[in-house]
This record gives structure tokens, C-alpha cells and sequence, in this order.
């Protein structure tokens, strides 16, 4: 028994956790496996290797950041005062721009392309990597008595607000997810629940005036489209859709689901229907890797509705051992993040891990109809590049994480005892001593 603590205390100071090694590799190999089963389209249309080669691609720049990052100690402080700083002013003038003059991606402003590359990037996604920096600076800067202060909770808050609030054209379930991963965060920064409570009435407030604001704007721009095209015989495919009569729609079919049986598919409710009729096709245990028969019919069936796919191959059985992944990778980070001394890494591996997992929750919740429709990918599996990359930065500041703080036991490292940027090295207020050996 000592002997194989000690080899995983060993594996930890080199590497970084093994577990959550384990489960990015896990979730690699079924993003390869599963998102090639589920491209039969893109098969169809540009040959057997294409989709395979492109995903394989992503998963392989994804990697080269989880194997730099896990060997960066997340204290460095380039890292700290200079990449991250610029991930937040990159990040936020992108969601201004996106907010203004996106592309739009599947009926909604989403996305811009890098000049010269090419290369299409959504900075929802990246605005919750950057939400997580950035809150963890400001809650680890605002540490008062074990708690967030006053000031910290505003300015948290603020934020919140702000990037949510650029991110509603993308996607209301963005906002959403953006909380949640901050909530977790105010847990693990030590606020009290008294203050939590007041949190989540101020975010129910500020996100019922966004979207009410939201819901009056894109009225206006339905109304406008109307009278363009009385005018004009031809309009324009590229704007965005009518978001506002959609999300209705969505929202309506959802509290009317059990409905959906008696209906007659069609453009609207195929997302639905063809997600229910792949994952009753499963049953418990699947139809076998490969097999699927929804996958040339279940639109985004690689991408947002993969997790369908995933029942209807593996069952039931599989389903939820992939939900497990997700939730033992929250478990593994809790577990690390009650072993800091300080808030700061405490909060960076929280926040990613919450990142990831709430993520992969509203997904599944999607495909099972417990949400609404919407587009979230399941993280590090779905197809999509933006995605893919940033997760795979979240994993590999995790392992960063959990390699510096591995090493405190250990006299000839002392990462943890570096001294960090002024205001930033706060005790952490949810630490657990640890008596036992490090597991």
C-alpha cells in the first residue's frame, strides 16, 4: 500500500494528477471514435478521412497545450501578469466585435475569422476561460477574513454581467453556464452564504433586464426585416434568424415535450425527435460503435447533439459512464483545490473544472430534453475547434495545478513557496489540512 502512494505521489510531482490524465485521455479517445461515427454527412460529402483527420488535428494541438501548460507551475509570473492580462483584452474586444459584426453560426452572431489563417473562432468560448482568470485574480485579491469581501462579490459581479451580457447573442445558455462556473468559484473563494443568496437574486435581476432588452431588440430587427421585404423581393441569407419567435418555440416544445410523439417531423422539431428515436434505439446498452442509423438524420449530430449518438452506440451503460468522467473530473479538482494553501490556484482549478463539467452537463441536459434546445458541445468530444482548444487549456492548467501543489510535500520543490504578485497570495479559506498521505 505505501509503496503504490508513493508511485502516485511520484506520477503527481512529474506529471500532475494521473486521474485527471485518465480521464482527458478517455475523453480523447471517444472524441475520435464517437465524432467519426457521427459524421457520416461530412463522410458523404468529402471523403472517408476528412472528418477523422481534422478532428485528430485539433486533438493534437489541444494536446501539445495540455502537456505545456501541465509543466508550467500556474504561479509563473509571465503567466500571471502578462498572458493572462492579454487573454482578458483579447477576449473582451472580441465579444464586442462578435456582439456587433459576428458571423453568424447556426441562426446566431457567434463567431469571426483571423485574417490570412482562416481560422473561425467563437469567443464564448473563450470568455469563459477568461471569466475563470480573471474572477480567480479578483477573489483572491479581495480575501477578507476567509471570505470574498463586499468590493470583491461587486466587481465579480460586474464581470459576470458584463461578458454574459455580450454573449447573449450567441446563446442565452452561455449566460447561464458563465454563473454557474461562477458560483462554484464564490464556494471555493469562501463567501458566505448570505452573500450567495444576494448573488443569485442580483443575477436573476440583471439576466430577466438582458433579456428583456434582448427579446425588445430583436423584435425591432424582426420588424425592420418585414419591412425591408415588403420593399425588396429579395433579403438577405446571412443575417441572423428570428431568434426571438425560435427561442419561443424551443422553450414551448420543451414544456410540451411529451406532445412531440403525436407530431409529424419536420424542420422544426427534427433536433428533438431524431435525438429521442437515437437514444430509445440504444436502449441499455447500444447498438455497437459504428452502428448508429440517427446519425445521417440528428442535424449537429457531430457537434451538439453527439452526446445522442453516444447513447445509441454504447446505451444507457455508456451514457452514463461518460457523465461520470465529468463529474469525477469536478471530484478530482475539488479534492486538489481543498489542498491549497493558497485561494488562487484553489480557484483556477475550480473554475476550469467547473468550466468543463457544467458545460458537459448542460449538454447532456440538452440531449435528454431536461433543458431546452441549444447549441453547447460536450467538451474535449464534440467536433469544433474553438472548443476543443480551450478545454484543452482548462486540463492543462488543472494538471499545472495539481503537479505545484503534489510537490509541497516534497523538500526539493517548493513551487507553492514562491512568492506570488502582490495581493494575490491569500490562504484558502475551504483548505483541508491534510493528515494522510497525498491520494
Amino acid at each position: 500500500m505505501g509503496e503504490k502512494v508513493s508511485k502516485y505521489r511520484e506520477i503527481s510531482r512529474r506529471y500532475g494528477d494521473p486521474w485527471i490524465w485518465g480521464i482527458y485521455l478517455t475523453l480523447v479517445v471517444l472524441s475520435i471514435v464517437e465524432s467519426y461515427s457521427a459524421s457520416s454527412r461530412d463522410v458523404a460529402l468529402y471523403g472517408v478521412y476528412s472528418p477523422i483527420i481534422k478532428q485528430v488535428m485539433y486533438l493534437a494541438v489541444g494536446a501539445a497545450f495540455v502537456v505545456g501548460l501541465s509543466r508550467v507551475n500556474y504561479n509563473n509570473k509571465m503567466l500571471l501578469l502578462v498572458l493572462i492580462p492579454l487573454l482578458w483584452i483579447f477576449t473582451f474586444v472580441s465579444l464586442v466585435y462578435v456582439f456587433l459584426f459576428g458571423e453568424v453560426v447556426n441562426g446566431a452572431q457567434r463567431a469571426f475569422t483571423i485574417p490570412l489563417i482562416g481560422l473561425s473562432v467563437q469567443p464564448s468560448e473563450l470568455a469563459k476561460l477568461s471569466a475563470v482568470t480573471v474572477l480567480a485574480y479578483i477573489m483572491a485579491k479581495n480575501q477578507q477574513d476567509r471570505d470574498v469581501s463586499n468590493i470583491g462579490i461587486v466587481i465579480s459581479a460586474i464581470v459576470v454581467a458584463v461578458f454574459g451580457g455580450l454573449m447573449l447573442r450567441s446563446g442565452l445558455t452561455n449566460t447561464l453556464l458563465l454563473m454557474a462556473i461562477s458560483g462554484s468559484m464564490f464556494i471555493v473563494g469562501g463567501a458566505k452564504w448570505k452573500k450567495l443568496l444576494v448573488l443569485l437574486i442580483v443575477y436573476a435581476v440583471v439576466a430577466g433586464l438582458f433579456y428583456v432588452w434582448k427579446e425588445n431588440s430583436e423584435k425591432r430587427e424582426e420588424n425592420m426585416k418585414k419591412l425591408a421585404a415588403e420593399k425588396v423581393e429579395e433579403t438577405d441569407p446571412s443575417k441572423v434568424v428570428e431568434r426571438h419567435n425560435m427561442r419561443k418555440g424551443r422553450i414551448d416544445k420543451w414544456l410540451h415535450r411529451s406532445e412531440l410523439i403525436n407530431e409529424p417531423i419536420n424542420s422544426e422539431n427534427s433536433q428533438e425527435m431524431f435525438s429521442i428515436m437515437a437514444q430509445a434505439h440504444g436502449g441499455l446498452t447500444g447498438v455497437g460503435i459504428g452502428n448508429s442509423r440517427e446519425c445521417s438524420r440528428l442535424p449537429l449530430a457531430f457537434s451538439d447533439y453527439i452526446f445522442s449518438i453516444i447513447v445509441e452506440e454504447i446505451g444507457v451503460i455508456g451514457g452514463v459512464f461518460v457523465l461520470i468522467l465529468y463529474l469525477w473530473l469536478l471530484s478530482r479538482a475539488a479534492m486538489i483545490a481543498r489542498r491549497c494553501h493558497r485561494v488562487l490556484p484553489a480557484l483556477l482549478i475550480i473554475g476550469m473544472a467547473s468550466m468543463i463539467t457544467f458545460q458537459a452537463l448542460f449538454h447532456m441536459a440538452i440531449n435528454t430534453g431536461v433543458f431546452p434546445v441549444s447549441g453547447q458541445p460536450l467538451p474535449l468530444v464534440s467536433k469544433g475547434g474553438t472548443s476543443i482548444l480551450i478545454n484543452s487549456i482548462g486540463i492543462g492548467v488543472m494538471l499545472s495545478v495539481s503537479r505545484t501543489i503534489s510537490n509541497i510535500t516534497n523538500s526539493k520543490n517548493k513551487d507553492e513557496g514562491i512568492k506570488l504578485p502582490s495581493g494575490l497570495d491569500a490562504a484558502n479559506p475551504s483548505e483541508i489540512p491534510v493528515k494522510n498521505e497525498w491520494k
